[in-house]
Formats: structure tokens, sequence, C-alpha cells
């Protein structure tokens, strides 16, 4: 995983009703690159139990976008924002409830991190040559009412599915930093109202 690049990158700007910005932590475990990832606590309102990156909605307390993402890393999984290197971000992604999501990518060490049970269940650390094994990825084309035709990614890793939102900036962040590309073809093609297959 080269994150060099990141650094020279312009990234994309989007606007949404509400803005936010997530921290993609990438971490060095047994010598090789690994993501991090939160799985959303059951009782959330939105998008519970799904698997995201540490972030969330900007505060008045915060600056910048990159104050958000490292605020928000820090309180759900204890990620201090001194031992965090953000190397760069990403083109910004909108979500269905009309967030604007700017995704930071940051260097961070390779310790325990402990969920914060009113936000997150789970802190999954997951090996990007996993995320990257074609036999763990999949991809459908489906017609929303609201927001027209559309892709989503599936990332199936360890038990975990990293799909959404979390899905769209995994597939940016790997073409920009791996050899791995999204195919160009869709596993298939389903209608709006099919079962989501996680």
């Amino acid at each position: 995983m080269d994150l060099s690049g990141l650094r020279r990158h312009e990234p994309k700007t989007r606007s949404g009703r509400h803005q936010a910005a997530v921290l993609a932590p990438v971490i060095a475990r047994d010598g090789e690159a690994h993501l991090l990832f939160t799985k959303r606590a059951p009782h959330l309102g939105e998008h519970p139990g799904q698997m995201s990156f540490p972030g969330g909605g900007r505060e008045p307390v915060d600056r910048t976008l990159t104050d958000t993402a490292l605020r928000e890393a820090n309180e759900e999984v204890g990620m201090r924002p001194e031992e965090v290197d953000v190397v760069g971000r990403i083109d910004d992604t909108h979500t269905s409830t009309d967030y604007a999501i700017r995704p930071f990518v940051g260097v961070a060490p390779d310790r325990e991190y402990v969920p914060d049970e009113t936000e997150v269940a789970e802190v999954a650390v997951l090996p990007v040559a996993e995320l990257t094994d074609p036999a763990n990825y999949e991809s459908e084309r489906r017609n929303h009412p609201e927001y027209g035709d559309h892709r989503i990614h599936y990332f199936h890793v360890d038990g975990y599915t990293v799909w959404g939102a979390t899905g769209r900036i995994v597939v940016q962040l790997l073409e920009r930093t791996t050899d791995w590309r999204a195919p160009e073809e869709v596993d298939r093609v389903v209608g709006s109202d099919a079962e989501l297959p996680i």
C-alpha cells in the first residue's frame, strides 16, 4: 500500500445538507497494511450494525473537517489525534441521508483500540491483502427510486461485510494506493427492493 500519492492528490469536494468526516486509519501489523473499521452499535438510529470508518458529523468545536475526523476517532475508539499522521484525503462522498463525507487517511499505531459502546459495537482491523482479494469482493447495480442508478460495492473479510458509503471510500482508497481496481462489470443487476447480500 503506497500512501505517497495521497499527499499530492487534489480531491473533489461535495456539498450536502450535513458535513461529516471520517478517518481511514492505516495500521502496519506483521509487516502488512491493515485498515481499521468500526462496527456501528445496533441501537444507533442511522446505519446500525454497519461497518464504517471512525467519523461523524461536524460539530461547532471543530475548526476544520480534519478536526472532526480526529475528534470522532478519539471518541469512538480512543485513537488520540497526536498519534495519527494524516497523510491526505480522498474525494468526498455523498450519502442517501444528504451527508457530504470527507474521508481522511492517516497512519496510526498498531495497538489495542477500545470501542465506545454508546456508538461502536466492535473494532475490526482488516488486512488490505484480504480487501484486495477478488474472492472477497462483489458488486451490484440497483436503481434507487430517489437517487437513480448506482453501484454498491461489498467487501467480505473475516466475517465482516464493508459496503455502502464506506465501501465506496474503500474502493477509492484501494485504487489510489494499491494495484487493485474494481472490475468494470458488476456481478448482478437487481431491483431497488432486492435483499442486500449481507
